[in-house]
C-alpha cells in the first residue's frame, strides 16, 4: 500500500538542511576571496566594498558619473540601482559599525579581518533570507514526491557548488538576484503572475544579467494571457503595468535628468569591455582559437553577430512556449535561454553560467541523470577563476559533497522516456559518457595544476577548459531543447488552453487523479472560465 505524500513541512528537519548548507558556506568563507592582497584594484570583493563607499557617502546623482570622488575606473558602479540602494544600506550599517570600512578615498583595499567578517555575514544573510526560503518553499510547493525526498532536494541544490563559491568564496550577491528570479518562479507556479512579474522585475533592477531569464518570462505570461479565455487583454495590460510601475519605482531618483538615464544604461552595457571576459566557455571564446574576431571584425560587426545569432537561438523556444505555456516548458525555457545567452550573447563573463544553473537545479527532482551532469560541468568551467581565488581545496571538497549528497538522494541512472529508437539506443552508453566526461573533468584540473604550459602558451589549460564544457553546454543546449518541444509525450503532462482542452477528452481519469493539487486547481479554473 502506497504511503501518503505529507502536506505539512517538517520544521526540525527543514532547519537542519538549512543549519547544514549555512555551516558549508562558512567554511568556504574562510578562504581567500577575490583580489586578496592584489593591489591596485584588487577584485570582487573591493568593488563590492567600494560601491557601499560611494553610495553612502556621494549623492545619488553621482553614483554613475565619473567625478572628483567617483572615479569610474576604479570599480565603477556597473549595475542596476537595486544593487546601489542594497550598497548604500551596507554601507551605512558598515560605517555605524567602523567608519573606516567605508571612508572616502582612505579606505580602498582595506583588508582586515573585522571587515572581512562583517562582508562574509551579509553574503549569508541576503543567502538566509532571499534564496534559501524560496528554494525550500518552491520545492515543497511544486514536488509530488514524500517529504524525505523534498529534504534531500533541498540539500543537495543548497549544496550545489557553483553558487555557493562564487558567493562565499570568490564574493559576490548572486543570491539577492537568483533569489528573487526564484520568488518570481514560484509565483507563476502558485498562479499568482502579478506578484511573479513585480519579483522578476525586482531582480532584473538587481543584476542586468537576469535579462538572459527575460525571453521565458515573457513568453510564458504572453501565452497564459492569450490563452486565457476571460479577460485576457486585462491580464496582459495589468501584467505591463506591473512591471513598468516596478522599474519606475527602482529608477525614480534618476528620472529626473534625462542624462542620468542615459549613463545608468552605458554602465550597464559597457560594450566597450569586449566580447567576453577572460576564458569563457562559450562559442566565441572556443572559436577565437581558430578565428581572432576581435582582430577581424569591428566591434559594432561583432555586436551585431552576437545579437542576430542570439536572437535567432531564442526564437524556437519562445515561440513553443508561447503555444504550450506549461510549467515544466517554461523551467526548460529558462535553461534553454540562459543557455543561449551563454553561449552567443556579446560581454559574457564565466560566472553567468549560475543563471543556467538555477532552472537545470530546478529541474534535478525529474531529470537527475542529466541535471546532474550539466552542475558538474557549470561548476568545472569556473575551475582557473577558483584556482586564482586560491579556492582548490574549496572546489574539490563542495564537489565531492555535492556528488555524495545527489547520489544518496537520486536514482541517477538515466531514465528511457522516448519511444523513438534512435534515441533509445543511446540511453545504456549514458552512464559511460557521465563517467568519461568527470574524468576528463579531473585529468584537466589535476593537469593545469601539475603541467606546466608552453611559454608561448601561457593559458592553455583555460582555454581547454572553456572548449571542453563548451562542447558539454551545446550538447546540453540541444537536450533540453529536444525535452522543451517533446515534453508533453514524454510524461502526459497537461498542457494550457487549446491543449488542455484536447488533452481533456484524451487523457484518462487516473491520470488526471495523478496531478498535484496545484494543478487540479488550475484546471477547474480553466474549465469554469
Amino acid at each position: 500500500m502506497a504511503t501518503k505524500t505529507k502536506s505539512t513541512i517538517p520544521y526540525c528537519e527543514m532547519l537542519l538542511i538549512i543549519l547544514t548548507s549555512l555551516i558549508v558556506r562558512w567554511c568556504i568563507s574562510l578562504a581567500e576571496y577575490s583580489g586578496a592582497n592584489k593591489p591596485h584594484l584588487f577584485g570582487d570583493f573591493e568593488a563590492q566594498r567600494h560601491w557601499m563607499e560611494i553610495t553612502y557617502h556621494l549623492p545619488i546623482t553621482e553614483w554613475y558619473h565619473n567625478t572628483t570622488d567617483n572615479d569610474l575606473l576604479y570599480w565603477g558602479l556597473d549595475y542596476p540601482p537595486l544593487t546601489a540602494y542594497h550598497s548604500w544600506l551596507l554601507g551605512a550599517v558598515s560605517h555605524r559599525i567602523n567608519p573606516s570600512w567605508v571612508a572616502l578615498h582612505s579606505s580602498r583595499g582595506i583588508e582586515v579581518s573585522e571587515h572581512k567578517l562583517f562582508m562574509r555575514y551579509t553574503v549569508v544573510l541576503a543567502d538566509l533570507f532571499i534564496f534559501i526560503p524560496a528554494l525550500c518553499l518552491y520545492i515543497y510547493t511544486s514536488s509530488k514526491c514524500e517529504n524525505s525526498k523534498k529534504l534531500l532536494t533541498c540539500l543537495s541544490i543548497l549544496l550545489y557548488p557553483g553558487l555557493m563559491l562564487i558567493d562565499h568564496g570568490h564574493f559576490q550577491y548572486n543570491c539577492v538576484s537568483l533569489g528573487l528570479a526564484l520568488w518570481a518562479i514560484l509565483a507563476l507556479f502558485s498562479g499568482h503572475d502579478l506578484l511573479g512579474s513585480i519579483a522578476f522585475t525586482l531582480s532584473l533592477c538587481y543584476k542586468q544579467m537576469e535579462l538572459y531569464h527575460a525571453w521565458p518570462f515573457f513568453c510564458y505570461l504572453l501565452g497564459k494571457c492569450y490563452y486565457s479565455k476571460k479577460n485576457r487583454l486585462f491580464k496582459l495590460i495589468s501584467i505591463a503595468v506591473s512591471v513598468i510601475a516596478t522599474f519606475a519605482v527602482c529608477f525614480f531618483p534618476f528620472l529626473q535628468r534625462k542624462e542620468d538615464i542615459f549613463q545608468i544604461f552605458r554602465r550597464l552595457f559597457p560594450f566597450a569591455r569586449g566580447l567576453y571576459e577572460d576564458k569563457v566557455a562559450n562559442i566565441w571564446c572556443s572559436l577565437s582559437v581558430i578565428i581572432k574576431l576581435k582582430e577581424i571584425f569591428s566591434l559594432q560587426s561583432v555586436l551585431l553577430l552576437c545579437l542576430v545569432c542570439t536572437s535567432i537561438s531564442l526564437l524556437p523556444s519562445g515561440f513553443n512556449l508561447i503555444q504550450n505555456p506549461t510549467f515544466l516548458k517554461f523551467k526548460f525555457a529558462l535553461v534553454n535561454s540562459s543557455l543561449v545567452f551563454f553561449l552567443l550573447s556579446f560581454q559574457v563573463h564565466e560566472k553567468s553560467i549560475l543563471l543556467a544553473a538555477l532552472p537545470v537545479c530546478l529541474l534535478l527532482p525529474d531529470y537527475p541523470f542529466v541535471s546532474f551532469w550539466f552542475l558538474q560541468i557549470s561548476t568545472f568551467s569556473m575551475f582557473p577563476l577558483f584556482v586564482k581565488d586560491g579556492l582548490l581545496v574549496h572546489y574539490f571538497s563542495t564537489l565531492a559533497l555535492f556528488s555524495i549528497v545527489v547520489s544518496v538522494g537520486f536514482d541517477l541512472t538515466p531514465k528511457q522516456k522516448v519511444k523513438k529508437q534512435w534515441i533509445a539506443c543511446i540511453y545504456p552508453f549514458l552512464p559511460y559518457m557521465l563517467f568519461v566526461s568527470l574524468v576528463g573533468c579531473l585529468l584537466l584540473n589535476i593537469a593545469s595544476l601539475l603541467v606546466a604550459p608552453p611559454a608561448s602558451k601561457p593559458h592553455l589549460f583555460p582555454l581547454l577548459i572553456s572548449f571542453y564544457s563548451c562542447v558539454h553546454f551545446v550538447c546540453f543546449l540541444i537536450y533540453f531543447h529536444y525535452a522543451q518541444f517533446t515534453v508533453d509525450s514524454q510524461t502526459g503532462k497537461i498542457s494550457i488552453g487549446k491543449s488542455l482542452q484536447q488533452s481533456n477528452q484524451k487523457v484518462p481519469n487516473k491520470m488526471t487523479h495523478n496531478l498535484n493539487p496545484m494543478t487540479q486547481k488550475n484546471n477547474r479554473k480553466f474549465k469554469r472560465q
